[in-house]
């Protein structure tokens, strides 16, 4: 009896993953998109407030210009492998946090399951509950924290 594949992320390491492959773990929560703050006291700490960078649609969860987006946000963070050990920044539902700790894709992945909407209805992501940029001016951006990481 022929024994079925484990699946690229259970077997492949992230540096070993093609650039498709490593694109689908996005799970398009749009989370590592929310203006993050940083506490003076603890710089492990980070802080997700609701305000969405200003490419992303608020409703999607996804970059408006993905393809140029470093132009229009300088500071916009891209994700590679070799980065994976600071990972912990993200919010620990991520698809490249999990799999750069060993752990599996939880079941409304759409690698899991099969629909890319399923992180809306699990209510991972802020689709929906976000703010624009700039609706919020960044000193009240501390009003808008919804969950610390680290």
């Amino acid at each position: 009896m022929a024994q079925i594949a484990r699946p690229f992320w259970q077997r492949k390491t992230l540096e070993d993953m093609d650039l498709q492959e490593w694109e689908s773990l996005c799970d398009g929560c749009g989370l590592c998109c929310l203006q993050k703050l940083e506490d003076e006291d603890d710089p492990s700490a980070i802080y997700y407030t609701r305000v969405a960078c200003k490419l992303l649609d608020l409703n999607t969860c996804q970059c408006s210009n993905y393809a140029q987006r470093r132009e229009f946000v300088p500071d916009c963070i891209q994700l590679t492998p070799t980065d994976a050990a600071g990972f912990a920044w993200l919010p620990p539902t991520c698809g490249y946090r999990l799999v750069a700790e060993g752990k599996d894709l939880p079941v409304w992945h759409h690698l899991v399951c099969g629909d890319r909407k399923a992180v809306h209805a699990a209510g991972i992501s802020q689709a929906g509950r976000m703010l624009a940029e700039n609706a919020v001016p960044e000193d009240d951006w501390e009003d808008q924290i919804i969950f610390r990481v680290g």
